[in-house]
């Protein structure tokens, strides 16, 4: 039977002629992909001399998932083909993709680029209107989300169109516009997504919302290559892709930016303005004019499509710091466009089949009517920058202060990222010079930065130093503070004119004071760092890589420097000469690299607190991580851990998927890290395995949900605060079905931040300066304070929300709750953080914790 089958199966080939003639012969279910010029105007004529996107690829737009490669290629053949475009790389993602911009004009204006743009930028820096003639400036940029490609294949026709178009549209566009074209916002996450798609792609296709096509593994292609979601990046600058992006808006400050995603399969279309009442206070109504003047170009583009579509709602214009928000802060126009998404090729919804080429399209259309809308309403736009900086100086006028004052902590490393993200985004300072008294602190000179209002970037100021709890509608999309200081856990004061017209200032950081480096290390019988510096943890994993042997100090103590006593805080690490008889210049290199001051100690007897040889000078040791990942875990909490051992740490950490954990044989490892999830607490052997492991001396490391997990297999024994006693913490008996969102958003902790107490004597929390640490919390789970002194080492303060929306009732429930926990197993740990530390790779205040919790459980008796 078995030859019988295989017989009948060539005959059938044979009589076809060959196997692609038998492929050629299944019909597809839909016709998919469409050549370039079915996207477009059917007016619209083309320069033969610039390929077509399919001419060039060899495949018709939406049959495939477009590849990055592909896509740069393509960009790359466009500026060499037509004369109206220059192609630039303006970055390298994570994975080394470049980030291109392609800036589009005449070939007359090109000649001229460069002077328009510092016309433009000079312009916006004196408040000064245009000439009718200035050149508007567009920046439309395409799939942040990397799962979101509609955008970035649209982004191929509309290139070919703008290079090679030749219509009424295109001729005005390039008469009053430049275009500064971005295909590909977030290229590592859209090379993952087109490779998924394609891959699950068949001959038939299929529309099932079941199909694998439409259904990704875990972690999705929406994040970039450490499963960030970039479009929440703009502001907080943790990555590549959003510093060189930011660079390059400031370079341009377009008139408008176009912003282009997906949403829900059984959508429409969505395009802004969002919610009225969701605008952040700090965005001039002008703004929101244009944006809905522009929205009556959106709807009647689309009506002509017979496209259904709302505006108005399900999205706001709060954070600041995503692509269609950013620009508002700065006198610009930002606009979100959202499609319904395939996620593959075509897929069923509630409105039928969607196809990929239809949500091509669709994003096709908005921007020709972002063009159009533009065009006809140049002047206005044109005004809008100059009339955004006088209604901001009418704002600084108002204000009843002059601006904010950053104090310089012992970690000038942490002080200095802070300061990187205000020269990216171009706001001033000055160095405090002179020593003086403010708000009852001392102010050491040139230890301390003064930041203006009286600047152009007032409203972002305002936005990024903004401790405001109330808000006129409490529902948020995202995040609802971002406070920069509160996140470098750094010491500030918003000053009164008066108080800071009594500082003695002076312009940028180079005087801030520094570590004098000490390299006189021949005498020496130790040499040793101090663990307040951000970068600790990074050394101390470095020496320990190259061999190192390392003591790190569970008490206090002092030493003579150069003649002069210096006292070392506990959880100074100690590099002994006796037990590294080489190589000890090579500390002072290493030290250099990390910009971590070393201190060279003459003697082991101490002035004060434990010698050197001292039973509290404890043995540090390589930590081994492992890392649980997989369905079920927050794929954006895993990349910030992962994201935080090997960009800021370089340690190597293992990351598997949790279904894994059951094989793992665990004592390779030191310490487990869970991040927020669902974990597989029915898995006997995976759980079994890692008790045992816990009982013979691990660290096992939670946040958030993993907590749960903890407590039900009695690793931690804490009282988790139920949902059901949340929810009782609400009086209903007055509302109507119409405040169930109101109700919902009440009960949800979207992004805000909370002030703990810390307990600075216990080695987690080694390094901090403050008993005050500003953790950021995402979501109502609340863990009830043990009131045992020792094993709950941060709890809540008595008022603790410093920034942002929380309802009263939740403020209620967090008071006085523990946000850290750390309980003894057997001989091991479980170290209990109730919120996320890692947060977007911003919180550096708390990111160091996890470092901590890593490199010193040694301590943690």
């Amino acid at each position: 039977m078995k030859n019988l089958g295989t017989f009948v199966l060539l005959l059938f080939v044979f009589s076809c002629g060959s196997t692609k003639n038998v492929i050629a012969n299944v019909k597809p279910h839909l016709v998919t992909g469409m050549p370039a010029e079915k996207y477009l105007p059917e007016n619209t004529t083309f320069n033969p001399a610039v390929p077509s996107p399919e001419a060039f690829l060899g495949f018709d737009i939406g049959k495939w998932h477009i590849r990055h490669d592909q896509l740069v290629a393509y960009m790359y053949k466009l500026a060499e083909s037509s004369d109206r475009v220059n192609i630039e790389v303006t970055g390298r993602t994570h994975q080394d993709k470049p980030l291109l911009l392609l800036t589009i004009s005449k070939p007359k204006t090109k000649q001229q680029i460069e002077s328009l743009r510092r016309t433009h930028i000079e312009n916006i820096a004196n408040k000064r209107k245009p000439n009718s003639d200035s050149p508007l400036i567009f920046y439309t940029g395409y799939s942040i989300h990397g799962n979101e490609p509609s955008g970035s294949n649209a982004a191929l026709v509309l290139a070919y169109y703008l290079a090679a178009g030749s219509d009424e549209r295109i001729d005005k566009l390039l008469d009053n516009a430049i275009v500064l074209f971005d295909p590909a916002l977030n290229p590592d996450g859209l090379s993952r997504f087109a490779h998924w798609a394609n891959m699950h792609k068949g001959y038939q296709l299929n529309a099932s919302s079941y199909h694998r096509e439409h259904n990704e593994n875990w972690p999705s292609a929406r994040t970039n290559y450490y499963w960030f979601d970039l479009n929440r990046d703009w502001l907080l600058l943790t990555h590549p892709e959003s510093q060189a992006r930011i660079e390059q808006f400031h370079k341009w400050r377009p008139h408008i930016l176009t912003d282009f995603h997906e949403m829900a399969t059984d959508g429409t279309y969505f395009f802004q303005p969002g919610v009225p009442s969701r605008t952040n206070p700090l965005t001039p109504n002008e703004n929101v004019e244009l944006t809905s003047l522009l929205a009556h170009y959106h709807a009647k583009a689309l009506d002509k499509q017979n496209q259904l579509y709302f505006t108005e709602e399900g999205f706001d214009d709060f954070y600041y710091g995503k692509g269609s928000t950013y620009p508002d802060a700065h006198g610009s126009v930002g606009i979100l466009f959202e499609q319904a998404r395939v996620r593959g090729h075509v897929q069923a919804s509630i409105n039928g089949d969607l196809t990929f080429t239809q949500t091509i399209q669709n994003h096709i259309t908005t921007t020709f009517s972002s063009i159009d809308g533009a065009l006809e309403n140049k002047q206005r736009l044109l005004n809008y920058p100059a009339s955004f900086a006088q209604q901001t100086d009418e704002l600084i006028k108002q204000d009843k202060q002059a601006g904010v004052l950053l104090i310089q902590p012992k970690d000038t490393f942490r002080f200095e990222r802070m300061l990187d993200k205000l020269d990216a985004h171009q706001i001033h300072y000055h160095v405090v010079t002179r020593s003086t008294v403010i708000k009852e602190q001392k102010v050491k000179a040139n230890g301390a930065v003064y930041v203006p209002y009286n600047q152009a970037q007032y409203r972002l100021i305002k936005s990024i130093f903004s401790e405001r709890t109330s808000f006129p509608d409490n529902t948020f999309y995202d995040v609802s503070n971002w406070n920069m200081p509160l996140a470098f856990d750094i010491d500030y004061h918003a000053l009164s004119s008066r108080e800071a017209k009594s500082l003695s200032l002076a312009q940028g950081r180079v005087k801030l004071a520094k570590h004098e480096y000490d390299d006189e290390f021949d005498d020496a019988v130790a040499l040793a760092f101090e663990w307040h510096h951000y970068q600790a943890p990074a050394l101390a994993n470095r020496l320990l890589m190259e061999g190192y042997t390392l003591r790190v100090a569970g008490k206090a103590f002092s030493s003579k420097i150069k003649g002069e006593e210096h006292e070392f805080a506990a959880g100074t690490v100690i590099i002994p000469k006796a037990f590294n008889p080489s190589n000890m210049a090579q500390v002072s290199k290493f030290a250099h690299e990390f910009s971590l001051p070393l201190w060279s100690i003459k003697t082991g007897l101490t002035p004060k607190g434990i010698d050197l040889g001292s039973r509290n000078m404890i043995p540090l040791t390589l930590p081994k991580v492992l890392l649980l990942g997989g369905e079920g875990t927050s794929e954006y909490e895993v990349g910030e851990i992962w994201h935080y051992f090997d960009t800021r740490v370089g340690m190597p950490v293992t990351l598997i998927d949790q279904e894994e954990l059951s094989r793992v044989d665990l004592n390779q490892f030191t310490h487990i890290i869970a991040a927020n999830g669902r974990y597989r607490e029915w898995d006997e052997r995976a759980n079994s395995n890692l008790e045992a492991w816990l009982n013979e001396g691990g660290t096992l490391i939670g946040q958030k949900t993993a907590l749960r997990w903890f407590e039900s297999r009695d690793w931690l024994d804490v009282s988790i605060v139920s949902q059901r006693d949340v929810n009782s913490a609400f009086d209903i008996s007055s509302l109507k079905y119409a405040d169930i969102d109101e109700l919902s958003s009440k009960k949800r902790i979207s992004g805000a931040a909370y002030m703990a107490s810390v307990d600075l004597t216990y080695p987690l929390f080694f390094g901090l300066e403050n008993d005050r640490l500003p953790f950021f919390k995402t979501s109502n789970l609340i863990v009830e304070n043990t009131q045992n002194p020792f094993d709950t080492f941060a709890t809540y303060t008595d008022d603790p929300l410093v920034g942002g929306y929380t309802s009263n009732e939740l403020i209620e429930k967090v008071a006085g709750s523990a946000a850290v926990v750390v309980q003894r197993r057997g001989k091991g740990r479980v170290i209990a953080f109730v919120d996320n530390v890692n947060f977007r790779g911003y919180w550096f205040g708390t990111s160091k914790l996890m470092g901590n919790a890593v490199f010193l459980s040694g301590l943690m008796n």
